[in-house]
């Protein structure tokens, strides 16, 4: 993983290029995120730069969280990530890290979690095709065959079932960033992110 920004999902829109044409777009609060903690190689035995972002109350965090807080400085965090470098001496505790990293037309890594869907059947989940629907149909939307009966005696792992749809860390890459506004810490970047609005994301520098 390279370096990056802790953000929040806000939700589509779409802006017209200087072509005219329309480009849906998806809008992101990007940090600022602050250094938290440095890991290197000798301590911790990988090195990396924890950031933080989101306000929360002081009061509202534990005493552990509280005391790990408080070395870069008396601010309530609500969320920490971790982003592997190879190495973190340009940087130190305190440190903000802002839309400075990013510039316009630059291709990103976005790491999110999958809107939760609950319980699916196996036409959503995997889309099967369904029977029939006309009367006297038994098989309308229903699993069918899973093995047979003799041999091997079982269902195999991994078959296509129903089952918990959704609510999966999904990595979408080379997303490009249309636009950047450095002052309100908002970025657009083209098409579609995982993950619902208000959702947490990963916007990571593409390094392969």
């Amino acid at each position: 993983m390279a370096l990056g920004l802790i953000g929040k999902k806000l939700g589509m829109t779409q802006v017209f290029s200087s072509e005219g044409a329309v480009v849906p777009v998806t809008v992101i609060e990007a940090g600022p995120c602050f250094v938290m903690q440095k890991k290197t190689f000798q301590n911790d035995g990988y090195t990396a730069l924890q950031l933080g972002f989101g306000h929360k109350k002081l009061e509202k965090i534990n005493k552990p969280t509280q005391g790990h807080l408080k070395k870069a400085g008396d601010q309530g965090l609500r969320f920490l990530k971790e982003f592997r470098l190879a190495t973190v001496d340009a940087f130190s505790v305190g440190d903000q890290v802002s839309l400075d990293i990013f510039e316009n037309g630059e291709n990103v890594k976005i790491i999110g979690t999958t809107k939760g869907k609950g319980f699916a059947g196996n036409i959503k989940r995997w889309g099967f095709n369904r029977g029939p629907m006309s009367h006297g149909s038994k098989f309308h939307r229903v699993v069918g065959s899973i093995g047979s009966s003799a041999y091997p005696s079982r269902v195999f792992k991994g078959k296509k079932m129903p089952g918990h749809l959704g609510c999966e860390k999904l990595t979408a890459k080379n997303i490009k960033i249309i636009d950047k506004k450095q002052d309100e810490n908002i970025i657009l970047v083209k098409g579609s992110v995982p993950g619902p609005k208000n959702g947490i994301i990963l916007i990571c520098k593409m390094t392969d």
